[in-house]
């Protein structure tokens, strides 16, 4: 992604409007996954805030690759604004830091690992934040902050959104937990369950956040999630390649919007409590916003019949419909509907 003027703008305004961002002035933050597609916008607020508002805020940054978190962060924050740690989501070691904050968003999503990683994807998603939860159990004080998926809530046939189908919170439907390609859904619903058990026995203050499609110019080159292609293609000039109708409802939400909804639930939400993030004005199908980005890119929508290997990473969730009101009750707004945040997008890459 390239930072530019017109970038730093719209950082400007959705860190402006997290309430109680404050909170968040003078204490350590620890983050993984901070290279990643929804935590990368986040040190790129808390950048801003410490260069514009002397907010003072002490950033760690765990992962495997120092140069990549190095090379992804140049142009925000330069040698000494931050603290790297190694940090691996398969890996039980713990980790020697202390921390305010912690927002553990390292996590395998792309579909097509899935398949090839099913065992490290579940694993990860339970070794890694166990090591965490324990940090948080040892700094009394501290608060964490799981990243979570939407696809915690499986596939709700009955539901449809014409219906008034959004998901809520509470309401959980089928996954196939004897499919490899569980393995994902299943490792979140475990992680969530781990979460509640720490704040049980432990009195760890924990929150969790579970997104829904989240898209922006933070994708990673080599994810194959369907969102993600589709914006490379158009990003490339290529022609847009569909794989199947595209006609299942998604919650799709904008990255700096997510990172906004990170923080606010972070800083505002209710200990042992999950929230949808989800921006109402960007409920579409997958094939509207193939079009969205064809148009935008100046690109047509193609469509290819999938093999076999291609259908079984699909997401088996027809409508992944989120209800946002429980965040939305916190403060937060989306600022970035679909055709907007397409468009930034496609600038910014």
């Amino acid at each position: 992604m390239k930072y530019c003027k017109e970038y730093w703008d719209d950082v400007r305004l959705v860190a402006g409007s997290i309430p109680g961002i404050d909170k968040l002035y003078k204490k350590k933050v620890l983050i993984t996954g901070a290279t990643g597609m929804l935590c990368s916008p986040v040190v790129d607020i808390i950048s801003l805030l410490n260069r514009e508002k002397d907010a003072g805020i002490e950033l760690v940054l765990a992962g495997r690759n120092e140069q990549r978190c190095s090379d992804r962060f140049r142009g925000a924050l330069e040698d000494g604004n931050y603290k790297f740690i190694k940090y691996d989501a398969n890996s039980a070691e713990k980790l020697d830091v202390t921390a305010d904050y912690i927002i553990h968003g390292a996590s395998n999503a792309d579909n097509r690992r899935f398949l090839k990683e099913p065992v490290e994807t579940l694993l990860s998603n339970i070794i890694g934040l166990k090591a965490l939860l324990d940090l948080a159990a040892e700094n009394k004080g501290s608060r964490l902050l799981f990243v979570s998926s939407s696809e915690v809530y499986g596939n709700r046939e009955r539901f449809s959104y014409d219906a008034g189908g959004e998901i809520a919170e509470d309401e959980y439907g089928y996954v196939d937990i004897l499919s490899s390609r569980s393995c994902y859904p299943s490792g979140k619903r475990a992680a969530e369950s781990l979460c509640a058990s720490y704040i049980d026995e432990y009195s760890v203050d924990a929150v969790i956040v579970r997104p829904g499609y989240i898209y922006g110019p933070t994708i990673n080159p080599t994810d194959s999630r369907a969102s993600a292609a589709f914006t490379l293609d158009a990003a490339a000039g290529r022609d847009i390649i569909m794989k199947s109708k595209g006609e299942q409802l998604r919650s799709y939400c904008y990255m700096l919007d997510c990172a906004s909804a990170l923080l606010s639930v972070l800083l505002n939400g209710e200990c042992g409590e999950a929230y949808n993030i989800s921006n109402k004005d960007s409920i579409v199908t997958i094939h509207d916003v193939a079009e969205c980005l064809a148009k935008a890119g100046g690109v047509k929508v193609v469509f290819e019949i999938p093999t076999d290997e291609e259908k079984k990473s699909f997401n088996p969730m027809k409508n992944s419909v989120l209800d946002a009101a429980k965040l939305e009750n916190l403060g937060w707004k989306a600022y970035f509907g679909l055709d907007e945040g397409i468009v930034r997008t496609l600038r910014f890459l």
